[in-house]
């Protein structure tokens, strides 16, 4: 893929986004291709009709993305902002969207896992959600370390031989939403070692990229959206997802808006009806890791996926919320 087609891409997905914006969020997430953010800026102004030796021959309305940019909103001329873009990675084009989370390579249990591989198969999504924690990282975490664990690459290895198994058996792209545990990376880094911060080839989404062509990496805490369904791992409020009664009424509590949310390692749902009678539902989804570590041997965990079918308006969606129990996908 060229740099003119992964622009154009992008501003199918993001129409709306002025064109700076849109050329921080390209090129933080395809820094391999493009020299700076200015670079990727370019291509997008050259894929809008507002630049290349095609403006001077002909009207730059033809082009399929031509957009008068808004006016600057400062009208004051203020000095310019640091501020990070915070916007929605939209999960589109999908009909059948299959959600893991926390599966926690090395220490993923292969029963559960079979089992919701086999059911996935059997329901043919088009995409499938990587939904964090899919890597444990654990001697990266500032906890007290068991020697005896496996060490980073081994865990990375066996993230690779996962990725075959599920780009294999289910034909479909796959996402993979960044977790507290693959965030452990960037942690080490800047406390460890500073000076490999900014190196490309020691960037995560770079490492995971290598060992798994064609996924799509979604980070910076950001939040998904399939159809009018949000979604995130679980990590991404401060302080997390307190869970009175449970993850879902306390993903509830905090969102406002239907959404589903891994972490909690917990299936659960709760709903409540606005005061306008729309219906907000949450859930919380099972993990498919090992149910009883070391760390925390009594929990309420239990072992899980699900599936949404995402409807062609762009709007509506079914979520199944699917439990495991010894093997068997209740």
């Amino acid at each position: 893929m060229n740099k003119s087609e992964i622009a154009r891409q992008y501003r199918e997905k993001y129409p709306e986004f002025p064109t700076l914006k849109l050329a921080r969020i390209m090129y933080k997430e395809n820094v391999l291709m493009f020299r700076d953010i200015e670079n990727a800026r370019e291509r997008l102004r050259y894929i809008e009709g507002k630049s290349g030796k095609d403006k001077l021959r002909k009207s730059v309305t033809s082009s399929e993305f031509y957009k008068i940019d808004a006016r600057p909103k400062n009208p004051y001329s203020l000095p310019a902002s640091d501020e990070t873009a915070y916007e929605p990675f939209k999960i589109s084009g999908h009909k059948r969207v299959a959600i893991l989370s926390d599966i926690h390579a090395p220490y993923h249990n292969i029963e559960a896992l079979s089992a919701a591989i086999t059911f996935c198969k059997k329901e043919k999504p088009d995409a499938l959600l990587l939904n964090g924690d899919t890597i444990d990282c654990f001697k990266l975490s500032r906890f007290v370390k068991d020697p005896r664990k496996r060490d980073f690459k081994f865990e990375l290895d066996t993230f690779k031989s996962l990725f075959e198994v599920f780009e294999k058996q289910l034909k479909c792209k796959i996402y993979f939403k960044l977790g507290n545990h693959e965030e452990r990376y960037e942690h080490f880094l800047f406390e460890k070692a500073k000076e490999l911060v900014g190196i490309e080839e020691f960037d995560f989404e770079n490492i995971i990229k290598a060992r798994a062509r064609g996924i799509e990496i979604i980070g910076d805490k950001r939040y998904m959206l399939l159809n009018d369904l949000c979604g995130i791992h679980g990590h991404e409020y401060i302080g997390g997802i307190s869970a009175p009664v449970n993850p879902a009424r306390g993903l509830f509590l905090r969102s406002k808006v239907s959404s589903f949310q891994g972490h909690n390692h917990q299936t659960s749902e709760h709903t409540e009806p606005t005061l306008t009678s729309k219906m907000v539902t949450t859930w919380s989804l099972g993990c498919l890791c090992e149910l009883h570590p070391a760390y925390m041997p009594l929990n309420k965990w239990n072992h899980g996926f699900a599936i949404v079918d995402l409807d062609s308006n762009g709007i509506d969606y079914q979520f199944r919320n699917n439990r495991i129990l010894n093997g068997k996908v209740l």
